[in-house]
C-alpha cells in the first residue's frame, strides 16, 4: 500500500487553498533618483546648514580681499597692474570658500563618518558634490561684488562691465570647488585636507593678485596651471576701454572646462571615499 500526501489529492482542502491563493510577484523597485532633483535637494540642505556661519564667512572672506586691495594701493598706481589686482582680489573671495572651507568640510565629513549618511541616501554621488559646492559658492556672491566695487573705486576703474561677474563666479567657483572637494576627499586626514586647502588659497592669492609682468617665467607657468587664473584674466580684460570679448569668452571657456574636469575628479573621489 502506497502513502500519498494529503495536499496532492485533488479534493483535499490544502490543494483547494493553494489553488485559490494568488501568485505573488516580486516587488518592483522605485525609480532611480534623477540628478537634478537630487542636486536641488542637497543644495537646499547644505544652504540651510551653512547659513549659520554665513555672517562670519562673508566678513572674513571680504575683509581679507579688501585688506589686500588697500595694501596693494600703495604699490600699484593704475593701468593693467591695477586691473589684475582688483580682478584677483575679487576672485580670491571665491577661492577662500571653494578651496579652503570646502576642503575642510569634506575632510571633516570623511573623518567623522558623515559620508556613510550620504551613501545611504538614494542620490547620485555627483549631486552630493555639486550640491555642497554650489551651496558654499553661493555665499561668495555678496563678498565678490563688494570687493569688486571697492577695488574699482579705489583704483579708478570703470564699473560698466561688472555684470561679467555673473559668469566669472560660477565658472571659477566650479573649478576651485572641485579642487577643494577633491582635497578633502582624497586626504587621509582632515588636518592634511586643511593644509592643502590653505596652500591652494595661498596660490590663488599670490598668483592671482600680483601683477604677472613682475613674475619670473617659472612662476608664470605655474600661474597658467591654476584654474582661477583664467577667471581673473577674463574679469581683468573687461576694465579696458574696448574689451576683446573673444579673449574674455575664451578664458571663461577654459575655466569652465577645468571646472567640469575638477568636479568629475571630486565625484570619483567621493565614490572612492564612500565605499571605504
Amino acid at each position: 500500500m502506497s502513502v500519498v500526501p494529503a495536499e496532492v489529492l485533488p479534493g483535499s482542502a490544502l490543494a483547494v487553498q493553494e489553488q485559490q491563493q494568488p501568485v505573488r510577484e516580486a516587488a518592483e523597485l522605485g525609480p532611480r533618483a534623477r540628478l537634478w532633483p537630487s542636486l536641488v535637494a542637497v543644495y537646499r540642505a547644505q544652504l540651510s546648514r551653512a547659513r549659520v556661519a554665513r555672517i562670519p564667512l562673508l566678513f572674513v572672506a571680504t575683509f581679507q580681499s579688501v585688506g589686500i586691495l588697500i595694501m596693494m594701493r600703495g604699490v600699484v598706481d593704475g593701468g593693467s597692474e591695477a586691473e589684475t589686482v582688483v580682478a584677483g582680489s575679487a576672485v580670491l573671495v571665491v577661492a577662500f570658500v571653494a578651496l579652503n572651507l570646502l576642503a575642510q568640510y569634506f575632510g571633516q565629513l570623511r573623518a567623522s563618518g558623515g559620508l556613510d549618511h550620504y551613501a545611504t541616501l538614494p542620490v547620485p554621488p555627483a549631486a552630493v558634490v555639486l550640491g555642497a559646492a554650489g551651496a558654499y559658492a553661493s555665499f561668495t556672491v555678496p563678498g565678490t561684488l563688494v570687493t569688486a566695487v571697492f577695488g574699482c573705486v579705489l583704483f579708478g576703474l570703470p564699473l560698466t562691465h561688472l555684470w561679467v561677474l555673473a559668469l566669472v563666479i560660477p565658472v571659477a567657483g566650479a573649478a576651485l570647488s572641485g579642487l577643494g572637494a577633491a582635497f578633502g576627499l582624497l586626504a587621509p586626514r582632515p588636518e592634511l585636507a586643511t593644509v592643502l586647502g590653505q596652500l591652494g588659497m595661498s596660490a590663488a592669492l599670490l598668483l592671482g593678485v600680483l601683477p604677472p609682468d613682475r613674475m619670473p617665467d617659472g612662476v608664470l607657468f605655474i600661474r597658467d596651471l591654476l584654474p582661477s587664473t583664467y577667471g581673473v584674466e577674463a574679469f581683468a580684460r573687461t576694465f579696458r576701454a574696448d574689451p576683446d570679448w573673444a579673449f574674455v569668452l575664451g578664458d571663461l571657456a577654459v575655466c569652465a572646462g577645468v571646472g567640469v574636469a575638477s568636479l568629475a575628479v571630486a565625484t570619483w573621489a567621493y565614490r572612492r571615499a564612500a565605499v571605504r
